[in-house]
Protein backbone atom coordinates (compact mmCIF):
# COMPACT_ATOMS: atom_id res chain seq x y z
CA UNK A 1 0.00 0.00 0.00
CA UNK A 2 1.19 3.86 -1.17
CA UNK A 3 0.45 6.49 0.75
CA UNK A 4 0.27 9.90 -0.95
CA UNK A 5 0.80 12.16 2.09
CA UNK A 6 3.59 11.24 4.33
CA UNK A 7 4.47 12.04 7.62
CA UNK A 8 8.32 13.10 9.36
CA UNK A 9 7.37 9.94 10.86
CA UNK A 10 7.15 7.51 7.97
CA UNK A 11 10.44 8.07 6.14
CA UNK A 12 12.67 5.00 5.85
CA UNK A 13 16.62 5.14 5.06
CA UNK A 14 18.23 2.38 3.95
CA UNK A 15 14.96 0.17 5.75
CA UNK A 16 16.55 1.22 9.11
CA UNK A 17 14.43 4.17 10.51
CA UNK A 18 11.52 2.76 12.59
CA UNK A 19 9.20 5.38 14.11
CA UNK A 20 7.20 4.36 17.54
CA UNK A 21 4.82 5.84 19.67
CA UNK A 22 4.57 5.84 23.72
CA UNK A 23 1.66 6.14 25.91
CA UNK A 24 3.63 7.41 28.74
CA UNK A 25 3.25 8.24 32.23
CA UNK A 26 6.18 10.46 33.40
CA UNK A 27 5.74 9.51 37.30
CA UNK A 28 6.10 5.85 36.26
CA UNK A 29 9.58 4.01 36.77
CA UNK A 30 8.38 1.43 33.71
CA UNK A 31 7.15 3.95 31.37
CA UNK A 32 10.43 5.88 32.14
CA UNK A 33 12.70 2.41 31.97
CA UNK A 34 10.86 1.53 28.42
CA UNK A 35 11.10 5.38 27.04
CA UNK A 36 15.00 4.78 27.75
CA UNK A 37 14.76 1.41 26.45
CA UNK A 38 13.70 2.98 23.04
CA UNK A 39 15.90 6.12 23.25
CA UNK A 40 18.84 3.46 23.39
CA UNK A 41 17.67 1.57 19.94
CA UNK A 42 18.06 5.15 18.25
CA UNK A 43 14.18 5.96 18.14
CA UNK A 44 12.98 9.12 19.38
CA UNK A 45 9.38 8.25 19.71
CA UNK A 46 6.35 10.34 19.34
CA UNK A 47 5.17 10.54 23.32
CA UNK A 48 1.39 10.56 24.12
CA UNK A 49 0.67 11.85 27.57
CA UNK A 50 -2.50 10.28 27.60
CA UNK A 51 -2.81 11.06 31.61
CA UNK A 52 -3.61 14.66 29.68
CA UNK A 53 -4.86 13.74 26.68
CA UNK A 54 -6.77 10.58 26.88
CA UNK A 55 -6.86 8.23 23.48
CA UNK A 56 -10.50 8.46 21.95
CA UNK A 57 -13.11 5.78 22.38
CA UNK A 58 -11.69 4.43 18.96
CA UNK A 59 -8.90 4.68 19.61
CA UNK A 60 -8.50 2.59 23.09
CA UNK A 61 -10.56 -0.19 21.18
CA UNK A 62 -7.93 0.01 18.14
CA UNK A 63 -5.04 -0.74 20.60
CA UNK A 64 -6.37 -3.34 22.60
CA UNK A 65 -7.49 -5.15 19.04
CA UNK A 66 -3.94 -4.72 18.74
CA UNK A 67 -2.57 -5.92 21.73
CA UNK A 68 -5.16 -8.77 21.67
CA UNK A 69 -6.62 -7.65 24.94
CA UNK A 70 -9.74 -7.47 27.05
CA UNK A 71 -10.27 -4.12 28.28
CA UNK A 72 -10.01 -5.90 31.81
CA UNK A 73 -6.45 -6.98 31.63
CA UNK A 74 -5.82 -3.04 30.45
CA UNK A 75 -7.32 -1.89 34.20
CA UNK A 76 -5.02 -0.87 36.66
CA UNK A 77 -6.68 -2.26 39.94
CA UNK A 78 -4.39 -0.45 42.70
CA UNK A 79 -6.42 2.67 41.35
CA UNK A 80 -9.03 4.73 44.20
CA UNK A 81 -11.48 4.84 40.85
CA UNK A 82 -11.04 1.09 40.69
CA UNK A 83 -12.66 0.99 44.22
CA UNK A 84 -15.05 3.91 43.40
CA UNK A 85 -16.27 2.53 40.53
CA UNK A 86 -16.55 -1.21 41.34
CA UNK A 87 -14.58 -1.90 38.39
CA UNK A 88 -13.89 -5.53 40.32
CA UNK A 89 -17.70 -6.19 39.59
CA UNK A 90 -17.75 -8.97 36.81
CA UNK A 91 -20.53 -7.97 35.77
CA UNK A 92 -19.18 -4.31 34.21
CA UNK A 93 -19.47 -4.63 30.36
CA UNK A 94 -16.31 -4.07 28.66
CA UNK A 95 -17.98 -0.55 27.06
CA UNK A 96 -18.63 0.55 31.18
CA UNK A 97 -14.22 -0.62 31.39
CA UNK A 98 -13.62 1.91 29.00
CA UNK A 99 -15.94 4.60 29.39
CA UNK A 100 -14.10 4.16 33.13
CA UNK A 101 -10.92 4.24 31.42
CA UNK A 102 -10.91 7.11 29.33
CA UNK A 103 -12.75 9.30 32.23
CA UNK A 104 -10.32 8.04 34.22
CA UNK A 105 -6.77 7.39 32.58
CA UNK A 106 -5.01 6.83 35.68
CA UNK A 107 -7.08 2.95 35.18
CA UNK A 108 -5.06 2.51 31.99
CA UNK A 109 -1.83 0.16 32.14
CA UNK A 110 1.06 1.79 30.77
CA UNK A 111 2.94 2.01 28.86
CA UNK A 112 1.42 0.94 25.49
CA UNK A 113 4.02 1.10 22.64
CA UNK A 114 3.18 1.11 18.90
CA UNK A 115 5.41 0.37 16.29
CA UNK A 116 5.29 -0.70 12.59
CA UNK A 117 6.24 -4.48 14.35
CA UNK A 118 2.97 -4.24 16.57
CA UNK A 119 1.48 -3.19 20.17
CA UNK A 120 2.58 -4.44 23.18
CA UNK A 121 1.79 -3.44 27.09
CA UNK A 122 5.50 -3.10 28.08
CA UNK A 123 5.33 -4.65 31.42
CA UNK A 124 7.52 -5.81 32.03
CA UNK A 125 9.89 -3.24 30.48
CA UNK A 126 11.80 -5.60 28.06
CA UNK A 127 8.52 -6.79 26.39
CA UNK A 128 9.16 -3.36 24.11
CA UNK A 129 12.08 -5.01 22.87
CA UNK A 130 9.80 -7.51 20.39
CA UNK A 131 8.70 -4.50 18.63
CA UNK A 132 11.52 -2.74 18.37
Amino acid sequence: MHHSVTSSHDYRIKGTFMSAMIYHNDRCGTSLAVLDIIRQAGIEPVIVDYMAAPPSHEELLALLLAMDMAPRQLLRTKEPAYQLLHLGDDTKTDREIIDAMLSHPELIERPIVVTEKGVRLCRPNTKVLEIL
